[in-house]
């Protein structure tokens, strides 16, 4: 997530938008019978899916790199913390929410929707209105038998730990490349789907500017790899192959 309204707005529920469509499963070894039919992770001799975590700054290209990898998606920013929360924290100038602050996110329910698709392969996760600054619905994820799939957010390094201990954690990456390249890219993005007013963005894309090495040092720190998007892309093939054969041998 990129922006974020630091007074939302009052706007009216939308309805619960249709559930979410996986990827299909990575390769037909994971499937037998009908290849249309999806099974749980449990029926491929009990092994749960793993997960890779993709950080980076915003506007890194988090999400169109997750979508090239052809595997099933968690957004991560879908667990933002609504604007009516008591537990958000302030910028200091006295700005609003500081929604680039981790304490904005809900770690605790990320993490839960992380374990359960591993274990079950599905879960029901919430849709979030970035301009509303609140949850409008929700959605279910299915990862179609897959036994890997990427769960992408600006705070997804804040869960590496407790993904590790778990055993769930297949990567975790932190996309980085050059600050001024991230600073156009997120201003081009955020202008266009008009996330805030243009004066807003440009201010708070400064700041993450000359945020952004602090912010890759911090992921870095909690355990996320730093690299380019060709050597994430590559690292995925990697874990995806890894966890397919072993897919194959246990169905």
């Amino acid at each position: 997530m990129s922006s974020h309204s630091c007074t939302p707005p009052s706007a009216p529920m939308r309805s619960t938008p249709p559930p979410r469509s996986a990827s299909p499963p990575l390769s037909a070894s994971f499937e037998r019978g009908d290849p249309h039919e999806r099974r749980d992770p449990h029926e491929r001799g009990g092994a749960p899916a793993r997960v890779i975590l993709l950080t980076g700054p915003s506007g890194s290209g988090k999400t169109s790199l997750a979508a090239r990898s052809g595997l099933p998606v968690l957004r991560l920013d879908d667990f933002y913390k609504e604007g009516t929360d008591p537990t958000l924290p302030q910028l200091p100038d006295g700005g609003g929410a500081d929604w680039d602050a981790p304490l904005s996110w809900d770690a605790g329910a990320a993490v839960a929707a992380i374990d359960a698709l591993c274990r079950t392969g599905r879960t029901d996760v919430p849709v979030y209105d970035i301009g509303a600054s609140a949850r409008v619905g929700a959605s279910g994820l299915d990862l179609g038998g897959a036994p890997l799939f990427i769960a992408e957010g600006v705070f997804a390094a804040d869960v590496i730990a407790e993904c590790r201990a778990a055993g769930l954690l297949a990567d975790a990456l932190c996309l980085r490349g050059r600050p001024t390249t991230t600073f156009r890219r997120r201003l081009a993005r955020d202008l266009r789907e008009g996330r805030k007013s243009a004066l807003y963005l440009v201010r708070r894309g400064l700041r993450l500017l000359r945020n952004e090495r602090s912010i890759v040092a911090r992921h870095t720190a909690l355990g996320a790899h730093p690299c380019a998007k060709p050597e994430a892309l590559a690292r995925i093939s990697a874990a995806r192959a890894t966890d397919g054969q072993g897919a194959a041998v246990r169905s």
